[in-house]
């Protein structure tokens, strides 16, 4: 079982995430916003971040960036979009070990990129690895809207 905090302002989204994540027997935390999700990550260790893009107050790319450059945590994490730029942001995301993840997405598929990606971390226990796997486990999202 992992930790996994969850960020998108869509409470749907929220609900959709949290019943999948525990129905493949994970924890999980939200978050409605990247601010909230950064006041989280203060106190809190997670085993890994499936993020929204666009959100208000943070995003979730400046929550990536966040995390990476001024936090050096290197917790796996995937960014969920419906943005028709996925593969511009993909290649600016990517040296820092994120994925991007299109949506609507298919639950099973993106439960498989994260038990990947969870699986796939340096030692496959430290909330705080990195996993060069992500970027290989995410479909690239070429020609999506």
């Amino acid at each position: 079982m992992a930790r996994i905090l969850i960020t998108d302002d869509d409470a749907h989204m929220l609900r959709v995430l949290a019943m999948w994540l525990g129905r493949n027997g994970h924890q999980v935390v939200e978050a409605s916003n990247g601010k909230m999700a950064t006041k989280i990550l203060q106190n809190e260790s997670v085993d890994m971040i499936v993020s929204d893009i666009n959100m208000p107050e943070m995003n979730g790319v400046e929550l990536a960036q966040w995390l990476r450059r001024e936090q050096g945590l290197n917790t796996p994490m995937i960014l969920l979009s419906s943005r028709c730029d996925q593969i511009q942001i993909a290649e600016k995301l990517g040296p820092l070990g994120i994925s991007i993840h299109p949506k609507p997405f298919s639950p099973s598929r993106l439960m498989a990129q994260i038990e990947v990606a969870l699986a796939n971390r340096p030692d496959g226990n430290d909330p705080q690895a990195s996993s060069s796997a992500l970027a290989e486990a995410a479909p690239r999202a070429e020609g999506t809207r």
